[in-house]
């Protein structure tokens, strides 16, 4: 659903200011949920001091959004970048934030705490405390750190402001989520350990024009009303092509959730907006693994795109780290959800005692009401290291991002082990590459073969010699042979191999799954096969 505002005559613009690009913002946003914690304590009245109080509401901040869409786009430039540009990732470690001006906002249940600015986050937030419809802005005080005397940060105005906020466990041991840059916000889940990203909307992502990053400029943070929930954090945003408020209702009891309410201002026409992206990283997996490229088997935030359709069709993508840029498209009408997750969650997969893989987020997306036809968009980016995020998705909607438009969302997204609704079908568990052929016989060339385990659900309850299990495969180009099913000796997993000849670099696409008689046993398992050039596989 969309409604119309005025017209902005806002001029063209490019994203954020002062040479940030995506990969040198991802690479410093990696960093969220480093930054260590120190002791517990509540605010000192005498660190922290606030503005005048001014009324609040959502509507009250919707309106703000909307005004601001209809004026030209000001971008906020950054304050003696100079200075700022010392603060790299080191000096900015080392500047911790006094645990005595935490900020109580939730009872003790979601403490805040605030971080500096620094090389990669140049511009400041405001920071405001909502208490019985009205919002105080917290006034900055570098007081709140402490930092060693030699820090380039001690030349910064006193005025500069914060870079952002990270809600801490109530033990202030540990944060859990955390606001740092553009309008980016990271959780560390049911397992504790910082992952992917979200964001609140991604702008002409993977398109000829430079991406655009729109930026959270106030958070208001209240504490939440609703059962399960902690705290509520509004966001205002702003961009070139874009203006917006972003409710959160969110909270940590295992998995960490999320409720979203949002409405978007169009300054401009936009060619492509992202909604309810994700963003993560894949490097490489069992799937396609690189000879003697990192001593470990497998570095990912995520392994695949999980998509759950408003036709009830249950959809795994493997990822990719693919040789160039590549968009997937995944049509849809009403989808029930969509996220991007980590299923393998085995140590000895990973043997990384530091950043330990096996305990990323995986973050589900959960429309509230029907988004309408529209699909669900992946995009693959090439890296050559794990410090980059490379692979992003979204929901695209049909309608077209019309100058004026006003666009409200809503939805729910949760940070887990698992995803929350588990299907009845069997679920991939691995997708694995070889030499095509028969093991004795002559390789043939140009030939691979795929072999995709399933697991769990009904795979898991049929007997290991049951009879009339099918894989049902099929490709847009080349040609498919050798197609097999079984149970796997170890466990109750199935198997499914089968062999793909191809005469050209063109990417192929896979569709397959298991099924017995009329009954489908599986997941549908979607792959975009990558032939190499002059390779046998």
């Amino acid at each position: 659903m969309r409604n119309n505002i005025p017209a902005s005559a806002g001029p063209d613009s490019a994203g954020e200011p002062s040479g940030l690009n995506r990969r040198s913002f991802l690479t410093a946003a990696a960093a969220l949920g480093l930054l260590p914690a120190t002791g517990r304590a509540f605010a000192d009245d005498k660190l922290l001091s606030f503005e005048a109080p001014k009324a609040f509401s959502f509507e009250l901040l919707a309106d703000q959004a909307r005004q601001r869409a209809m004026q030209p786009y000001v971008p906020l430039q950054p304050r003696d970048p100079k200075v700022l540009d010392q603060i790299d990732f080191d000096a900015h470690w080392k500047i911790k934030y006094k645990p005595k001006a935490t900020l109580n906002v939730a009872g003790g249940k979601a403490p805040v705490r605030l971080f500096p600015l620094g090389r990669y986050f140049q511009l400041p937030v405001g920071i405001h405390v909502v208490d019985g419809g009205q919002s105080r802005e917290l006034r900055y005080d570098a007081a709140v750190f402490d930092m060693p005397g030699d820090s380039p940060y001690r030349q910064l105005p006193k005025d500069i402001g914060y870079a952002g906020l990270r809600v801490m466990a109530p033990d202030q041991q540990t944060d859990w989520l955390a606001f740092l840059g553009a309008a980016y916000f990271r959780s560390a889940g049911e397992l504790n350990q910082y992952g992917l990203s979200a964001r609140a909307l991604a702008i002409d992502v993977a398109m000829p024009t430079p991406e655009e990053f729109p930026r959270f400029t106030d958070y208001y943070l209240e504490p939440s009303k609703t059962i399960g929930r902690d705290l509520v954090i509004t966001c205002l945003i702003d961009s070139p092509s874009m203006t917006g408020v972003f409710r959160m209702d969110v909270g940590k009891h295992g998995p960490v959730v999320m409720d979203i309410d949002s409405r978007f201002f169009a300054r401009k026409k936009i060619a492509r907006l992202g909604l309810a992206p994700l963003t993560s990283m894949f490097w490489f997996s069992e799937t396609d693994r690189p000879d003697r490229v990192d001593w470990r088997p497998e570095i990912h935030d995520s392994d695949g795109l999980a998509l759950w359709t408003g036709a009830n069709e249950r959809i795994w993508r493997p990822l990719n780290n693919p040789g160039e840029v590549r968009t997937s498209s995944f049509a849809d009408t009403s989808p029930k959800g969509f996220g991007l997750l980590q299923r393998d969650r085995s140590f000895a997969n990973y043997e990384d005692d530091g950043v330990f893989y096996e305990k990323r987020p995986s973050v589900w997306v959960e429309p509230t009401g029907s988004w309408g036809k529209g699909e669900v968009q992946l995009v693959e980016i090439p890296t050559d290291d794990e410090i980059h995020d490379n692979i992003v998705a979204y929901w695209v909607a049909d309608e077209p991002v019309e100058q004026g438009d006003e666009i409200p969302l809503s939805y729910r997204l949760t940070w887990s082990k698992d995803a929350p609704y588990p299907p009845e079908v069997s679920t991939v568990t691995a997708t694995r590459i070889g030499r095509g052929g028969i093991p004795g016989q002559p390789r043939p060339k140009g030939v691979v073969k795929l072999a995709v385990d399933f697991d769990g659900g009904y795979v898991a309850k049929l007997d290991r010699d049951a009879k009339g299990v099918e894989a049902v495969v099929t490709s847009s180009r080349g040609t498919i042979s050798n197609v097999d099913c079984y149970s796997v000796k170890v466990g109750t997993a199935w198997r499914m191999t089968f062999d793909l000849k191809t005469d050209s670099t063109d990417p192929v696409d896979l569709r397959a799954y298991l099924k017995r008689g009329e009954q489908t046993l599986t997941e549908t398992w979607l792959y975009q096969f990558l032939p190499k050039p002059n390779s046998e596989a």
